[in-house]
């Protein structure tokens, strides 16, 4: 016979009602009290009716989540996060794939709202016109894309890429190359800008070496150009393409940190398993997972912008530069063609720390 509420009750000693509250409203009990219901229904094994529970609260306990790439480990890591942190709370998860799509962004949010009490949209590539409509179609969280009118989450890219940066320029490097991701990423965006503004700040010569796509094979693309510019150091859009640029160095017997330099971002599990182990900035995704998830259940009436701290974590991928910085270049330098100029720049990396906080 299937355990019911009123058996959970009856063990807790208290009433029906009560281990409904507990455990579907557990801010109208005391935690003394609800740890109580909460331990007697796991020993019963007690699981409330997800129907009954819909018609009483009007909510579906479902949550949907949007990410570009479940390859991507990162993204992998943040959909186990939010789906074992909603499990907790009595949620489940819906996970879509957008597979880099933007069109596959805004259709996905509009079939998955009429299912969900909410849906978490992780780096968001779409056009912010885009996205602002999905927001009176179902209660919207993003993850590292603020826009004013929409609650977010994001890490701190700005600090992330000025700690690569002064910890490139601590190793004596004076001639830096960014590898960008993706085109349309926000988070590229914010850390492309804010690398050539606080790399002139410390007087470092920077080479942007392009757009590139977020994984391995986007880096080994880069590789040849990187190595070709003269860089001593490369700053990759994250660990994935770090890798690839490592990778394609290492099949063009260039040695990784002894000839070049190279930083991700991210904090992968893979980077931290290569040969050598990558450098790299990281927050905690356990964290971004937890406040996504918290913002999503608990939406205020004025949307907040939360930003996470990120750190550096130093590995063997950096180095000081060969021949330190006053001998000449082991390669030619490609002479590189700024998009805007400093100021510019800097006043738009200005406006992206703003925008996040």
């Amino acid at each position: 016979m299937a355990v019911t509420a009123r058996d959970v009750a009856i063990r807790a000693s208290v009433s029906v009602s009560t281990v409904s509250r507990a455990l579907t409203r557990p801010d109208l009990v005391s935690d003394e009290t609800r740890l109580r219901i909460e331990a007697v229904a796991q020993e019963l094994d007690y699981h409330p009716n997800s129907v009954a529970r819909s018609l009483s609260t009007g909510r579906t306990y479902h949550l949907g989540l949007v990410v570009p790439d479940l390859e991507n480990p990162f993204f992998a890591s943040v959909a186990k996060g939010v789906q074992s942190y909603a499990r907790q709370l009595g949620y489940s998860v819906f996970i879509a794939d957008t597979d880099e799509n933007t069109t596959m962004e805004v259709e996905l949010v509009h079939q998955l709202a009429p299912q969900v009490d909410g849906v978490i949209l992780c780096s968001p590539r779409c056009e912010s016109d885009q996205i602002l409509p999905l927001a009176a179609t179902t209660a919207l969280v993003l993850i590292n894309r603020p826009i004013d009118s929409i609650d977010s989450v994001s890490f701190d890219h700005a600090d992330g890429v000025r700690q690569a940066v002064r910890h490139l320029w601590a190793l004596r490097h004076t001639v830096i190359a960014y590898a960008g991701g993706p085109r349309a990423s926000w988070s590229d965006q914010v850390r492309r800008t804010c690398f050539h503004s606080f790399a002139e700040e410390l007087g470092i010569e920077t080479i942007d070496l392009g757009y590139f796509q977020p994984v391995h094979y986007g880096g080994m693309a880069a590789a040849d150009l990187a190595f070709a510019s003269g860089a001593t150091a490369v700053l990759a859009y994250n660990d994935l393409v770090a890798i690839g640029l490592v990778q394609r160095l290492v099949m063009r017997d260039v040695h990784v940190p002894e000839e070049i330099s190279v930083v991700g971002i991210d904090g992968i599990t893979q980077a931290s398993l290569f040969s050598p182990a990558i450098t790299t900035v990281a927050g905690s995704l356990h964290q971004l997972a937890r406040t996504s998830v918290d913002a999503l259940i608990n939406q205020d009436l004025e949307p907040a912008h939360r930003l996470l701290p990120v750190d550096l974590i130093v590995r063997a991928s950096t180095a000081e530069p060969p021949g330190g910085p006053s001998a000449p270049p082991a390669r030619p330098r490609m002479s590189h063609q700024s998009s805007s100029d400093p100021t510019e720049k800097e006043e738009q990396c200005g406006s992206s720390i703003a925008q996040s906080l």
